[in-house]
């Protein structure tokens, strides 16, 4: 489709991409404290440069609840952002070491493990 639209071809690979994925749900899902850490950084950052386009403090005030859970909204999905550029260099660094099947392969098993981890962290907690 989108060489319909675009004149010159250009390749998109998928298993690339669904791989960088994989490492990136991994590393997401395993490093917690750090996706808790850079979404309450986030939050703050957003809190702060949208408190700077109000002139009045009572507009301000008047919406501070709503916009503040739509900041903490926004820094949820934008604390993904890091953990998609790890997952890209990991995925890059076995497909040079073991090749594409072996980065794929070992990020389902990562994937399954961290997922074990995962409940069995939880399970200890509660």
């Amino acid at each position: 489709m989108l060489n319909e639209i675009l004149p010159f071809d250009f390749q998109i690979d998928t298993v690339a991409i669904a791989s960088a994925c994989l490492w990136s749900l991994v590393l997401y899902l395993t490093f917690a404290s750090l996706k808790d850490w850079i979404t309450d950084q986030l939050t703050r950052w957003f809190n702060f440069a949208e408190r700077s386009l109000y002139t009045s403090v009572e507009e301000f005030e008047a919406t501070r609840a709503a916009r503040e859970s739509q900041n903490a909204f926004y820094a949820s999905v934008f604390s993904i952002v890091p953990f998609l550029v790890a997952g890209f260099f990991c995925n890059w660094g076995l497909e040079l070491s073991l090749g594409l099947s072996w980065s794929f392969s070992l990020g389902i098993m990562a994937c399954i493990g961290c997922g074990v981890y995962i409940l069995g962290h939880q399970d200890g907690q509660a």
